[in-house]
């Protein structure tokens, strides 16, 4: 990515390499390849330095619009600061009813004060995991049928399993239930390095993992 800068201010961002008019002559687009840095940046072009400090996960965080800035003979490209997103749910209140009128002073909506206006990461992330475990628990769901038709056992490995999952899905529940904020539920997913120095990597995350069939 470019920046074709004049008299110190930015006047187009090039994506990619282009055919380029810049004071009345036009330049190849070949020059981006083939010119130094030197000479690009003599006609104003300049190759954009991406500072991506302030841009975080967009799962957790709504980050700014970019922009760019000229500066100690450079372009840099970054972003604000980042806002969490919210971890427990937006709920209507009596300032949002009382605002919900029409010009003739009726009701537009039917919600009332304490319905859910927006969903926070806590809810979306406990949907997932009730999502997820429910579809581990279809993959065996086949020997409760069996059982039910056939009077066949369920083999107590699967039976096992099952109750793991159960376990395992209501930790994860409470792991993210008891997260004080965005950051922390962010640390429970982010897996890192638990290994001993000078043993092979292993990565894990706090909030753990669902068991294997058969583990």
């Amino acid at each position: 990515m470019y920046a074709l800068v004049k008299d110190n201010t930015i006047q187009q961002i090039i994506a990619s390499p282009k055919s380029i008019v810049i004071d009345d002559v036009r330049y190849p687009a070949k020059i981006f390849s083939l010119w130094s840095t030197s000479e690009l940046n003599a006609i104003g072009i300049y190759e954009v330095e991406t500072n991506s400090t302030n841009f975080k996960d967009e799962k957790w965080y709504i980050n700014t619009n970019e922009s760019y800035a000229f500066g100690s003979n450079k372009v840099t490209r970054s972003w604000g600061t980042a806002t969490a997103k919210a971890h427990a749910d937006t709920l209507y209140t009596q300032e949002d009813v009382d605002d919900d009128v029409d010009d003739n002073g009726d009701r537009k909506g039917d919600f009332s004060v304490g319905d859910l206006k927006v969903e926070g990461l806590k809810t979306i992330l406990i949907r997932n995991i009730k999502s997820e475990a429910r579809g581990l628990l279809n993959e065996t769901d086949w020997y409760l049928t069996r059982k039910t038709e056939k009077s066949t056992a369920i083999p107590n490995a699967i039976t096992t399993w099952r109750d793991g999952i159960r376990t395992k899905q209501a930790a994860m529940e409470t792991a993210v239930t008891n997260a004080s904020n965005t950051p922390a539920l962010e640390t429970l997913y982010t897996y890192v390095n638990t290994a001993d120095e000078g043993d092979p990597e292993v990565y894990e995350r706090p909030l753990g993992e669902f068991p294997e069939l058969g583990s």
